[in-house]
């Protein structure tokens, strides 16, 4: 399978940005920029077997530059958020710049979705991929050690697409990578995705306080709007009186994925009633942050013109949980110098027209 490159444009500063497209038989295609490493478009097909593009971006570089709603980017070092912007490893205290109000998200002022990487690309018989690689220095937003951060996105023949992630480091360090994808199976800019069925393998969240940061406590989804165990739309209870939904405006939290720590296994699956697309995500990370577009605020113009609204999109960011660094119970997002950080994602795409995960 082949890998087309071309000249995406140029940064504010003259740096060359491409833009890589892998294709496969079964009619997945997805384009990657070098600029944060990012999905660019995922074309796939709906029940009519018409292909859409089902991930929001943009047409130009510039507004890649501009734009602060992360579009497909790879966020980190420490994806989510993490209070105070501190943290403490080996006795030592870290301050994070603080760059939403006075918290650390998606790693800081210059995270790596606002970064170059270098591009390498691997072509086989039944695959294509681009290998992405990110040098971050000791120090770079405050983080420590010289961390080397590769993200390889593999496009299979049978149109699976998969995320691999894989750090080291020479100096222990803090890490969470995840993708910054949104997603809308009817099509990007087609309307909201509230009528969205979504099942997430997940019977526990993490509860945040009015800053949506996790206050440590690991609460059951039973019985709240928080219970995604069976199919159900992600808007029908998005709307009621819970005070996790009102923080939020929405849904924006991590939900813990009922699997062995990283184990490969179930995520999430997802489908539009509308065009029959049905998405599977199955992975290694822990959790899961489902956020629901809440702030799409002033209204992004995204390819081909079209706006993006409040909730015209739904995330599914695998990851570990948010401000983990603070909370000795929740799964280590530490890196010790000379281990390697592993975790992947696939993302599956089928049509589903009758039962709930019934594919064609």
């Amino acid at each position: 399978m082949k890998v087309q490159s071309e000249i995406f444009g140029y940064t504010k500063d003259n740096k060359q940005v491409n833009r890589y497209t892998l294709q496969s038989k079964k009619g997945i295609k997805v384009s990657l920029i070098n600029y944060g490493a990012s999905i660019q478009e995922l074309w796939t097909p709906d029940k009519n077997d018409e292909s859409t593009d089902i991930v929001l971006g943009f047409d130009k570089l510039e507004a890649y530059e501009n734009h602060r709603y992360f579009s497909g980017a790879i966020v980190g070092r420490f994806a989510n958020r993490i209070a105070n912007g501190q943290f403490s490893l080996n006795g030592t205290n870290y301050q994070l710049a603080c760059n939403i109000g006075k918290h650390h998200l998606h790693g800081g002022n210059i995270g790596f979705g606002k970064k170059i990487w270098q591009a390498e690309l691997i072509e086989e018989e039944d695959s294509s991929a681009v290998a992405f690689t990110y040098f971050s220095v000791d120090g770079e937003e405050n983080y420590p050690g010289n961390l080397t951060a590769k993200v390889t996105y593999t496009l299979h023949e049978n149109g699976d697409l998969q995320i691999s992630y894989q750090a080291t480091t020479d100096k222990d360090t803090i890490i969470n990578l995840t993708n910054h994808a949104y997603f809308n199976l009817e099509g990007a800019g087609n309307g909201n995705v509230l009528s969205h069925e979504l099942l997430l393998n997940a019977n526990a969240f993490t509860p945040v306080n009015k800053n949506v940061i996790p206050n440590g406590e690991i609460s059951s989804v039973k019985d709240t709007p928080f219970d995604f165990t069976q199919p159900k739309p992600i808007g029908r209870d998005i709307s009621m009186p819970h005070e996790q939904l009102e923080i939020g405006s929405g849904f924006d939290h991590n939900f813990v994925i009922d699997k062995p720590l990283d184990a490969f296994g179930l995520i999430a699956q997802v489908r539009s009633i509308e065009s029959g697309r049905f998405m599977e995500i199955l992975g290694t990370h822990p959790g899961v942050q489902l956020y629901t577009a809440n702030f799409l605020e002033p209204e992004p113009i995204g390819k081909q013109g079209k706006s993006y609204h409040k909730r015209n999109a739904f995330c599914l960011e695998t990851q570990s949980y948010p401000d983990a660094p603070n909370y000795a119970h929740f799964p280590s997002c530490v890196l010790r110098a000379g281990e390697v950080y592993q975790h992947k994602t696939l993302f599956k795409f089928a049509v589903s027209t009758n039962k709930f995960g019934e594919v064609i």
